[in-house]
């Protein structure tokens, strides 16, 4: 019964959508002030209904009821009760149906918290909110139901795909989805901007919270995957480039764009058009991971679906979506006004560069995306495109980039002074050729590219402090006096400091782990030892062991350092009950210069085992600065200027209308 309700809440919503995606798009256009209203309650039940949909879905799942398809498929009684519920969207039918949720999540908001927008701008970035709901939502009733019956029921489900039974992948899909469907907010302003053929900086000032808002959950949901790769998968590795990373990369990188230019469009009135741009191809490039993941068009352990049929409808929303707005933009974009000018060197045009490199790189990772899919669709055999590729690319375009990162703050606007910048960043630019000495001594010379990056890391960071201490004017006024503009520096301030420092951070620690780790794969017996650096690997024993739906084969590894008892390790080889899947987890051991990383293989049935023994350098720092950068991300939302808003520019003529409707 609960599953009825749950599905016929879900072509409630679609009603309610269909309803806010149509009248309040005319009451804006021809002035009517009810049908513009209904927008508001519209979102709102939407939610709602949609709310109790997922609801009644993760209760399926809880109390195992197989007569549902995805939890027969996908969940076992013997599941442990967390992911039970996390395979309530570990699957496609579910993801899809959190996906509409989280969109309808997105438009409650601000039909709630939107009451100071203009009436008509508000009413028509929701109905092109509900627009993308309407679609996703006939994709998920047509293709993708997630309360399909079987009958008759089974008496046993085939258990959640073993790799998905993580804490880190209960977490990961969710934080992605906030951050690809939080960007359809961004693309509805667009939107709506473009049928009003105006843009300032009231538009600006609201973009930039859902855009900052969605940056900064996808940050946190491509750590979580990277950090889930780094020790479930057992190759000590956390980044392989592989199509579905890449799709959830694009998006982060020009949201990242989409941050920079919209702060220009506040603070000086510029950069309108390419901002509208962004916005539409930056939820461009989230449905376009949406579309790789379902299509069937690769494989992966990330991929939900393989199913053409699919992926065709979802080509046909992307195409619909994108087509169409960027048509609209190039309507209506050529006769908007372009509003401040700027000289090239000066904040303005600092931002403008970033935002290209941005644009460029993104370009980059697509390409190599793309290429090996469609050379295989037009025959032309299976290629594989890897770090390689992006060495020589990406890496290109993101050193720059981040040069850039450490001037720009300190360039005035309109017109910038560089040489005055690059002099108060003498001391970044000491300590960067200093790193940068350091780490070819240690290697000898061996790894120009990872000294280079080391060096950037090391600019950027210094770079970062000296703009926060010329902000307070530390050392140049009394300490008291620092302290006072310290506290009273605005929490957007802060929120770019945290998440600069956190970039560099991490690319610190992905240079480091890049081109320094040690690795050793061996057949081992109890008693024997490994030496990676100054540390030595025994292993001890290799025991059974047993969880909740799996049974595991434990090593204990004593480490030592320098000949002294450092820790011990504990990998694990498992096999699950229901799904024959052998699984490893890694034994992980982190320290502030690296990680020591200890994996258990398969047994020779003669007393010996393979293992795999990595020494990480700095990996650590990868997951510090990812961490920063969330902090920087969630404190810059807290400030209370997204939530006041910012006042419209608009003339008596513009006001009579206005007051009007």
């Amino acid at each position: 019964m609960i599953t009825e309700i749950g599905h016929f809440a879900l072509v409630l919503a679609l009603v309610l959508a269909m309803a806010q995606a149509s009248l309040p798009l005319i009451g804006a256009q021809h002035g009517i002030r009810a049908w513009m209203a209904l927008a508001k309650p519209a979102a709102i039940g939407q939610f709602v209904f949609l709310l109790v949909a997922f609801t009644a879905l993760i209760h399926a799942f809880v109390v195992s009821d197989f007569s549902v398809v995805v939890v027969y498929q996908h969940s076992h009684s013997q599941t442990p009760l967390i992911y039970k519920i996390s395979a309530a969207w570990g699957q496609h039918e579910g993801s899809l149906l959190l996906w509409v949720l989280i969109l309808s999540f997105f438009g409650a908001l601000v039909a709630i918290f939107g009451d100071n927008l203009p009436p008509r701008l508000k009413a028509r970035a929701l109905a092109v909110q509900a627009m993308i709901g309407v679609a996703f939502m006939l994709f998920t009733l047509f293709t993708s139901n997630p309360f399909a019956r079987l009958s008759p029921a089974p008496l046993e489900g085939q258990e959640l795909n073993p790799l998905l039974q993580d804490p880190g992948l209960a977490f990961h899909p969710p934080m992605l989805y906030v951050g690809y469907v939080g960007f359809s907010m961004a693309f509805s302003f667009a939107v709506a901007a473009l049928i009003e053929g105006r843009v300032d900086a009231a538009w600006a000032r609201w973009v930039r919270p859902w855009t900052l808002l969605s940056w900064t959950c996808l940050t946190a949901g491509i750590a979580l995957g990277a950090r889930w790769a780094y020790y479930e998968l057992g190759w000590g590795g956390w980044w392989f480039w592989d199509p579905v990373e890449n799709a959830s990369f694009m998006p982060w990188l020009m949201g990242t764009a989409l941050l920079h230019s919209a702060i220009v469009v506040e603070k000086r009135d510029a950069l309108k058009a390419w901002t509208l741009l962004l916005a539409l191809l930056t939820f461009g490039f989230s449905m376009l991971g949406t579309f790789l993941v379902r299509s069937g068009v690769i494989t992966s352990v990330h991929a939900f679906a393989q199913d053409p049929a699919r992926g065709l409808f979802i080509l046909a929303i992307l195409a619909l979506a994108m087509g169409g707005s960027l048509t609209l933009f190039a309507w209506r974009a050529p006769g908007m006004k372009a509003g401040g000018l700027f000289a090239p060197v000066s904040r303005e045009g600092s931002l403008m560069l970033n935002n290209l490199l941005l644009a460029t790189a993104t370009a980059t990772v697509l390409l190599g995306t793309l290429y090996p899919l469609a050379l295989d669709l037009m025959g032309g055999g299976s290629v594989s495109v890897g770090t390689p590729y992006y060495t020589a690319t990406f890496v290109p375009l993101v050193m720059p980039l981040i040069v850039l990162a450490g001037i720009g703050p300190l360039m005035g606007w309109k017109r910038g002074d560089l040489k005055g910048a690059l002099h108060r960043l003498w001391a970044a630019g000491f300590l960067a050729i200093a790193a940068m000495g350091v780490a070819l001594w240690i290697d000898f010379g061996q790894q120009a590219l990872a000294a280079a990056g080391i060096g950037i890391g090391v600019w950027l960071l210094t770079a970062t402090f000296l703009e926060w201490t010329k902000r307070i004017s530390l050392f140049r006024i009394g300490l008291g006096a620092s302290l006072r503009r310290a506290f009273g520096l605005p929490r957007a301030a802060y929120g770019m400091t945290l998440a600069h420092a956190g970039l560099a951070i991490a690319i610190i620690g992905i240079t480091a782990a890049s081109a320094w780790k040690s690795e050793e794969i061996r057949q081992m017996r109890p008693n024997d030892s490994i030496t990676i650096g100054s540390f030595s690997y025994v292993l001890q024993s290799v025991a059974p062991s047993r969880g909740e739906n799996y049974i595991a084969e434990r090593a204990h590894f004593k480490v030592l350092k320098d000949g002294q008892f450092y820790t011990d390790l504990y990998p694990e080889r498992r096999q699950y009950m229901v799904q024959p899947m052998p699984t490893t987890e890694a034994a992980i051991q982190s320290h502030i210069f690296g990680d020591l990383y200890a994996v258990i293989g398969e047994g020779d049935g003669k007393g010996a085992w393979t293992v795999r023994i990595y020494e990480e350098p700095l990996v650590p720092w990868i997951w510090s600065g990812c961490l920063l950068m969330v902090l920087g991300g969630i404190v810059s939302m807290s400030d209370r200027r997204y939530r006041v808003g910012a006042p419209s520019r608009v003339s008596a003529a513009q006001a009579a209308p206005a007051a009007g409707e």
